[in-house]
């Protein structure tokens, strides 16, 4: 069974995030979201935390190992702080993370010291597209195959650093399998276009990025020939997507608390009444028991097991909850 008790490296890592998003994410959260970028400064102080090269060997220049336990811990504190910086800073994972799981080792080899640098790399992954009913596993991007390797044609929505990466992890059918290819920035035929703006979310720069005949080689297929785990790559993503969820409504929660203990009415703080009372008891349920079933999940794919059932639960949950304590956070206030 899964322990609930952290490692003493896990838990100096967890505290050393908790203080950068409290001091750092919270306190610049509002002008990074209208000017539409982290500060430099922020961006800098965050990968200095050595988030991602802690979980890459030292084979190929990191000096950890993978664990997605302690990269849940690790997203439920920055989307604490802010949920448009957690997702910026934890960009490059969406490369790396993959290539170190999925990569072969020519690939693993050449692009995981670029994300071991001194510096932040903006890094981007197409997997969303722009249409209702949304299905990761039948996607509508196609890869086709052709003399010199793969064609890509396709749309995709909500890309990461689209027009500031080098590299880029998309996402397509091939044969009717979803795999990963990754093309290098000015490839012709992939062509980033407008930024998106989404409510909240502006200090993650998102672009859509449409793909007309883009050639790639083979060599550029995620795995080579024999492809990638596309099941483990999209449990991953949602056990880290639902820790973040996880984070942003204990912020709301959080505040929503301190406030109703502060706040006066009628001689009284509005905590003692029952009504708010017995909603943020709800609330701080729902925290705990979607962190839960983010742990759970996180330990099974450490563990090397199917965690597909526990990931798409929590995700589900994770997901709701966070809409449902919020909103509560905001009627308190």
């Amino acid at each position: 069974m899964f322990a609930f008790e952290p490692s003493e490296e896990q838990g100096a890592l967890v505290e050393a995030v908790r203080k950068f998003a409290s001091k750092e994410l919270r306190s610049r959260s509002r002008e990074a979201d209208e000017r539409g970028t982290l500060p430099p400064e922020v961006t800098g102080t965050g990968w200095e935390l050595g988030l991602l090269p802690g979980s890459i060997p030292e084979a190929f220049g990191g000096f950890g190992e993978h664990s997605t336990v302690t990269g849940v811990l690790a997203a439920e504190e920055l989307a604490f702080g802010d949920l448009s910086a957690a997702l910026a800073l934890t960009a490059p994972n969406l490369v790396a993370f993959p290539v170190l799981l999925c990569g072969s080792q020519q690939q693993k080899t050449e692009i995981l010291p670029e994300y071991c640098a001194e510096a932040f790399v903006p890094a981007a992954a197409a997997l969303l597209e722009p249409r209702y009913g949304f299905d990761p596993g039948s996607l509508e991007t196609r890869a086709q195959r052709s003399d010199q390797g793969y064609l890509l044609s396709g749309s995709k929505c909500n890309v990461p650093f689209a027009a500031e990466a080098e590299r880029m992890l998309v996402y397509a059918s091939l044969e009717g399998k979803t795999e990963a290819f990754l093309v290098r920035k000015g490839t012709p035929g992939m062509v980033v276009t407008e930024r998106e703006a989404n409510m909240g979310m502006n200090a993650c720069p998102l672009y859509s990025v449409d793909f007309v005949g883009c050639q790639v080689s083979a060599k550029e297929r995620l795995g080579g020939e024999t492809g990638c785990d596309f099941g483990l790559l999209l449990n991953a993503s949602r056990v880290a997507l639902s820790a973040m969820a996880v984070g942003v409504a204990r912020a709301a929660y959080e505040f929503g608390l301190d406030y109703a203990k502060n706040r006066k009415a009628f001689g009284e703080a509005i905590a003692q009444r029952q009504s708010i009372a017995f909603m943020l008891a709800e609330m701080a349920t729902d925290v705990e028991a979607a962190r839960l079933m983010v742990w759970e999940a996180a330990w099974l794919l450490d563990q090397g097991k199917d965690a597909t059932r526990e990931a798409a639960l929590a995700k589900n949950f994770a997901d709701d909850m966070s809409l449902a304590v919020t909103d509560r956070a905001v009627q308190i206030l």
